[in-house]
């Protein structure tokens, strides 16, 4: 058993230059995407990302909330999976609290420009794989 699971797995999502997400399609199967490191996180329990609200994710997320997110380091094999729930957010102080300078490059009128939300991960349980061996644990608000 990990002696401390948040440290520990905070520590390897810290340091991982890629997010993997998944939602459910229409049919029931899991979609998964690349996506850069989420902008803020709370512990492991919350996470947030930003991206377009015309994207495929958000409307799997709007029809189906249950998501995963992944991270991973390729250099000493190991990973974490989060199982949750995400939200799409559209709100006003959700997107300027994580807008970065630089997001016109994507978002080209800025903090309010429509096709920009946020995504919030609320992360329920997850599995550890280190040395060979997976664990199982539950994420508890704090």
């Amino acid at each position: 058993m990990m002696r401390d699971v948040t440290q520990t797995i905070g520590n390897l999502i810290d340091k991982q230059t890629v997010s993997l997400i998944s939602s459910v399609d229409n049919e029931g199967f899991p979609n998964t995407k690349a996506m850069l490191p989420p902008r803020k996180r709370a512990g492991i329990r919350y996470f947030w990302f930003t991206t377009n609200t015309s994207s495929l994710r958000v409307s799997h997320y709007r029809a189906d909330p249950h998501a995963c997110i992944y991270f991973f380091d390729k250099r000493f094999f190991r990973g974490v999976m989060l199982r949750g729930t995400m939200e799409v957010l559209e709100d006003a102080e959700s997107k300027q609290m994580i807008w970065q300078e630089g997001d016109t490059q994507y978002y080209p009128q800025g903090v309010t420009d429509p096709d920009y939300c946020v995504l919030k991960f609320t992360a329920q349980s997850g599995r550890y794989y280190a040395n060979f061996k997976s664990e199982d644990f539950l994420v508890i608000s704090r």
